[in-house]
């Protein structure tokens, strides 16, 4: 995850490679060749424009609100993952479902862990989440971040944008900080889940 110095997780143009930087974008394509997968709700994969990748790609949505024509599911070298939940709607899931592994996990909205299971009978254990802040605060809030990987670049966007976690509800997550490097004024930081 990436914030400009005053919090903005995204730029004017609702995209978080607006906040980026290069050491940023160094550190994320070595997570990505890290990863089994690249989990990242609708909202990020419709504003970044996600593509195939080298990796398999998950989306997380619960309104499937997806274009089936999209590259990411007609051209991706690995068939696309799509996490929802039974009360997504059943015309776009069955559209989905003609280019995309479909997995259900969770009633009315997505259960985190259900989720992971389903991931990892697939092989897929190392899980990168790129956001947005809406399903990182889900994952967080079902405790199944293990590390974040934060990056603070050392611009300012101001005006109004999302912040890292996006929750509906106050929710408390202690970190140790295990990393940080600095580059050119970009901290790149790798936190810690305390375990209590």
């Amino acid at each position: 995850m990436v914030t400009s110095l005053d919090g903005a997780v995204q730029g004017p143009d609702g995209r978080s490679a607006t906040v980026s930087s290069p050491p940023d974008r160094v550190v994320l394509s070595l997570l990505r060749r890290l990863a089994d997968v690249v989990v990242a709700g609708a909202g990020t994969v419709r504003a970044e424009h996600y593509g195939p990748a080298g990796r398999p790609i998950a989306v997380a949505s619960r309104s499937l609100d997806l274009d089936p024509a999209a590259p990411l599911f007609t051209e991706a070298t690995h068939r696309t993952i799509v996490l929802t939940c039974a009360s997504a709607p059943a015309d776009r899931m069955t559209a989905l479902r003609a280019v995309a592994d479909v997995v259900v996990a969770g009633e009315t909205s997505l259960d985190v862990p259900a989720a992971v299971r389903a991931l990892a009978q697939r092989g897929l254990t190392r899980i990168l989440c790129e956001g947005g802040p809406h399903l990182l605060a889900a994952i967080v809030a079902a405790h199944a971040l293990d590390e974040l990987c934060y990056t603070l670049t050392p611009g300012m966007v101001g005006g109004r944008s999302h912040r890292l976690l996006e929750a509906p509800t106050t929710l408390r997550s202690d970190w140790s900080l295990g990393h940080v490097i600095e580059d050119g004024g970009t901290l790149l930081m790798r936190w810690v889940a305390r375990r209590v």
